[in-house]
């Protein structure tokens, strides 16, 4: 296992997963304007990673797993119109590494997950949380905007009412609320969350990545308007699966009964 660290941003590597995990435990994690930069340098490297086949996401402490913006550089971060130009663009770029992440990603969320936290997690492709998370989106507390994409995110993925109530109250709801509205696919115990979770990237990561890369592809193209889908971009990614060497492992390990062992080629 390697690691590396970038302020509170701290980047693991171990074999074919990558975990990135937001260090700010004094304020449950809270996103600081050096941390929103951070993780998106981080994503840009691993996107272009072949070693990299899954990526986790998760909070240090145990209390949070990103409890949104890090109110205390308000007065000095977004306290005029250019400033929060600024800072927007580079949260939001962040936000869209991680939605356009070209692997499987996994949020894995213990304890608080709130406003900007929502916002990352419903990027990922799976998101498990342990069964004392709470979540909010208090942005009508603090006077917020949320620009376009964030909104659509969340209508899309617990639907324009639900969206509605939890945006306009700003209130806390709990583990299994969010796997009512589809917002975490998994509740699970906190003290089994850990093994969970690293169950399920190895699953992944054991699997052909040129197939993941192709899924992950078409998924992303789906969330495009019709008139703006690159199908021959998913086209060429399954082609690429057919001409494998992978292919040929999973046709020869299913003949002779055994695991596959998959190299991206």
């Amino acid at each position: 296992m390697t690691d590396q660290s970038t302020d509170h941003i701290l980047l693991h590597r171990d074999g074919h997963i990558a975990q990135i995990v937001f260090n700010n435990p004094a304020r449950h994690n809270a996103m600081s304007l050096a941390m929103w930069q951070a993780l998106h340098d981080n994503l840009t490297e691993l996107a272009d990673d072949r070693d990299i086949r899954v990526l986790v996401l998760s909070g240090a402490g145990g209390k949070a797993f990103v409890s949104g913006a890090d109110i205390s550089e308000f007065e000095t971060q977004r306290a005029s119109a250019s400033a929060v130009e600024n800072y927007n663009r580079i949260s939001e770029a962040a936000e869209k590494a991680v939605a356009l992440f070209p692997k499987p990603v996994i949020a894995s969320i213990d304890g608080y997950c709130l406003g900007g936290g929502v916002g990352l997690a419903i990027g990922c492709d799976l998101r498990i949380c342990s069964d004392t998370s709470r979540f909010a989106i208090p942005a009508g507390k603090l006077g917020l905007g949320y620009a376009y994409d964030g909104v659509a995110k969340l209508i899309d993925t617990i639907g324009p009412d639900a969206a509605s109530e939890l945006f306009m109250t700003g209130r806390m709801f709990d583990a299994e609320e969010a796997l009512r509205l589809g917002l975490v696919r998994r509740v699970v115990a906190k003290d089994d969350l850990n093994d969970v979770i690293a169950e399920l990237a190895q699953t992944i990561a054991s699997n052909a990545p040129l197939t993941m890369q192709a899924f992950k592809a078409a998924k992303l193209q789906h969330a495009q308007a019709p008139d703006q889908r690159d199908l021959e971009q998913v086209n060429r990614l399954v082609d690429a699966c057919f001409a494998s060497d992978d292919y040929a492992e999973g046709r020869a390990a299913f003949k002779s009964r055994r695991k596959p062992v998959f190299d991206g080629t």
